[in-house]
């Protein structure tokens, strides 16, 4: 499996026989080399699907040939751009700044990590960019992609190592 999907600033989310909706960042687009941490804008690129993650207790195990990971309370992301764990998966508690990856919301049920600013992490060029399960009105994120959960496991089931989330103008 090698699909590849596309992710713009109208907020259409295009791949394999689907064309549905997605928020992207509150701060619109940027070029990958403009990205800042905490501007809210979704970096401009074709990055890679990492792993999928999970909360076992709200969601069923996704089907994907990602590598799978149940969140559990004691995860977190750090988005400390000085800290040697800057955008990386923490355990907590962290002394550092970080998100949780076990939420209140239902925003974090299911997460596919986008292969964006890890190879190699470059401090204050953005963090935790994701594919996550989007609010109810499709309200703009941090600069993840959101869809809805029913399309994103949807697409889950497509994506491999070798997938591909494009976002563009």
């Amino acid at each position: 499996m090698n699909a590849q999907y596309l992710a713009n600033a109208e907020g259409l989310f295009v791949g394999p026989d689907m064309e549905t909706y997605c928020a992207v960042g509150k701060g619109s687009l940027v070029p990958a080399a403009d990205k800042k941490e905490g501007d809210g804008a979704s970096p401009i690129g074709a990055w890679k699907t990492r792993r999928l993650f999970y909360r076992p207790d709200r969601v069923k195990r996704p089907v994907t040939a990602l590598p799978i990971v149940e969140i559990t309370t004691d995860m977190g992301w750090c988005d400390a751009p000085d800290h040697p764990s800057y955008n990386a998966l923490v355990s907590l508690p962290f002394e550092a700044s970080h998100e949780k990856l076990w939420r209140d919301d239902h925003v974090y049920d299911v997460v596919v990590e986008l292969g964006y600013n890890d190879d190699p992490v470059v401090p204050h060029a953005g963090s935790a960019i994701f594919m996550h399960v989007a609010r109810p009105n499709f309200e703009s994120t941090e600069g993840c992609i959101a869809l809805n959960l029913a399309d994103l496991l949807s697409v889950a089931t497509q994506l491999s190592p070798e997938s591909i989330i494009k976002i563009s103008t």
